[in-house]
């Protein structure tokens, strides 16, 4: 699923929402009928895990890969020291990264490598739900193209789902089945994504969709790949 709208329009909010970042003003939250209390961090984060936009500011500078990837199970799981190790190299490969990696610092990693990081750390707890704010808008179109391919590629293996947190109409028409629209914290618009970018019932979504297309979607042109 996607959520979209414009700068400002509450998506952020509502993904940290999601995964307990920040405290609801109202209403509730469920997954598989069980509800989600704020504060129920350990229950909540192996079953959602969020990515978020940047990972070189969200990646600790001072702590080697394995480290970083290590801390969820420490704190979330009863896995034994060797049990780690091997979550942390299964899900290192997963990502398409070598064992090695987890020796090494953030800084020595690309662009394309640091995302990855930020992918196995979402990874790491086996969630149900990965939520991805705005995670591919900072590389470019080859490095995003072979992240969604690998998200698409962990999804069909794993069953996860994912929430992405977009303003890239291209890629979100390309990866997701549903889609919210959001404007001023409210949903105005949600449904099948063909069907509302080939029919937009309201005027926020015309607007966005005219915005990065140029002009409204037949119900052919939507279907064309764009990321």
């Amino acid at each position: 699923m996607a959520i979209i709208g414009a700068n400002g329009s509450g998506k952020s909010t509502l993904a940290r929402m999601l995964s307990g970042v920040i405290e609801p003003s109202g209403g509730e939250i469920f997954i598989n009928g069980q509800q989600l209390n704020f504060g129920d961090y350990s229950y909540r984060s192996q079953r959602i895990r969020m990515i978020f936009q940047d990972p070189s500011t969200s990646l600790t500078p001072r702590q080697r890969i394995g480290q970083i990837l290590e801390i969820p199970l420490i704190l979330n799981t009863s896995l034994a020291v060797h049990e780690r190790e091997e979550r942390i190299e299964q899900t290192l490969r997963q990502v398409g990264l070598l064992p090695d990696h987890a020796g090494y610092y953030p800084h020595m990693l690309a662009a394309g490598q640091k995302q990855r990081v930020a992918l196995a750390r979402a990874l790491i707890l086996q969630p149900e739900i990965i939520i991805a704010d705005e995670a591919l808008a900072s590389l470019d179109m080859t490095m995003r193209s072979q992240i969604i391919n690998l998200m698409l590629e962990l999804q069909e293996k794993q069953g996860i789902s994912y929430i992405y947190v977009t303003q890239h109409l291209g890629m979100m028409k390309h990866i997701s089945d549903k889609v919210l629209v959001m404007d001023n914290g409210v949903v105005v618009e949600r449904g099948n994504t063909a069907e509302v970018l080939a029919s937009p019932l309201h005027e926020v979504t015309r607007r966005l969709i005219a915005s990065h297309f140029g002009e409204l979607l037949s119900a052919d042109a939507w279907r064309q790949d764009v990321i």
